[in-house]
């Protein structure tokens, strides 16, 4: 799920095209300067035209890219993480946020074939980080390898990060409700049973909550993988082809990891071996994975003509 080593660095993402784009003129608060300029805020929204100043910032700071999208059930779960954990750092990172949807160059040159993606860059060079949703633990893990890694590239600056002048604070967040806070709060804990019952509660109460219904498969996953070796899981599914729970683990796994694809195309391939009194947990499985990833993803659709198929 991450991968922030030395050998990152080299060739991860082509970020070429996009490092002499001319940059979008930008209002002062949304402008990142570096280190001694004026205060920024550390969280900005980066965009096809503006993105090459951020690049260059790079060399001063580590800037952590997330991709996103207003459709993306686990990066409304994953962003507020990475916002909480950058912000903490006070200015030692930068924060840039990229709706994929209106910014279909970065999403194309970060080659986000799945989101939520969190790339890192150091020095204009990409280092990956997540692709999916994960706990807040393993950000902070992961965010203090990122400055170790970008200390050793000579990566070292500080960003101003004042306060917000009078009159310029920022809005209020809404309060969450009750039971989707009661769930963000056991998912920080670790306590993923907690996270899923509070859930569950959530949509008992409003079937149609949307924010409920991603949250549950995100943290359902979450749940389901945390004790799974890959190694062992792999193994046991290629012992045992036609073993439902042995293929499930495997799936999970790689859509943990951001294998949608991968995922979808072992539980269909399942699918089509079973008898027909069996498929129904495997039916079951993909429409919630489904639900997980989100209706609109292309992957999701060819998933569903072909489990389709497979039905008729």
């Amino acid at each position: 799920m991450t991968d922030i080593s030395p050998a990152a660095l080299r060739g991860a993402v082509d970020l070429s095209s996009l490092r002499n784009r001319p940059t979008a003129p930008t209002a002062p608060a949304q402008s990142p300067a570096a280190a001694g300029a004026g205060a920024v805020d550390i969280v900005v929204d980066a965009t096809d035209e503006s993105f090459g100043q951020i690049l260059e910032l790079s060399r001063t700071v580590p800037v952590v890219v997330d991709l996103w999208a207003e459709w993306c059930g686990p990066c409304k779960q994953l962003s507020p993480i990475i916002e909480k954990v950058a912000r903490e750092l006070g200015g030692r990172v930068l924060l840039a946020k990229v709706d994929v949807d209106a910014n279909p160059q970065l999403a194309q040159g970060f080659r986000a074939q799945s989101i939520p993606m969190v790339v890192a860059l150091i020095a204009g060079q990409p280092v990956p980080m997540f692709t999916g949703a994960v706990a807040e633990q393993q950000v902070r893990e992961v965010f203090a390898q990122l400055l170790q890694l970008a200390a050793q590239n000579g990566v070292t600056g500080t960003l101003n990060v004042g306060e917000q002048p009078e009159g310029q604070e920022a809005p209020e967040e809404p309060p969450m409700p009750p039971l989707h806070a009661e769930a963000f709060a056991a998912i920080e804990a670790g306590d993923y049973a907690a996270a899923i019952v509070a859930y569950e509660k959530a949509l008992a109460e409003n079937p149609r909550d949307e924010d409920a219904i991603a949250g549950l498969g995100q943290v359902r996953l979450l749940h389901r993988v945390q004790k799974l070796d890959l190694h062992d899981a792999r193994a046991a599914a290629a012992a045992a082809p036609r073993d439902i729970q042995a293929q499930f683990d495997v799936a999970d796994l790689d859509l943990a990891g951001g294998h949608v694809e991968d995922a979808f195309g072992r539980l269909l391939d399942l699918f089509a071996q079973l008898p027909s009194d069996e498929r129904t947990p495997v039916r079951e499985r993909l429409i919630e994975l489904f639900g997980l990833i989100g209706a609109a993803d292309p992957r999701v659709i060819a998933a569903r003509n072909r489990l389709s198929s497979l039905l008729f």
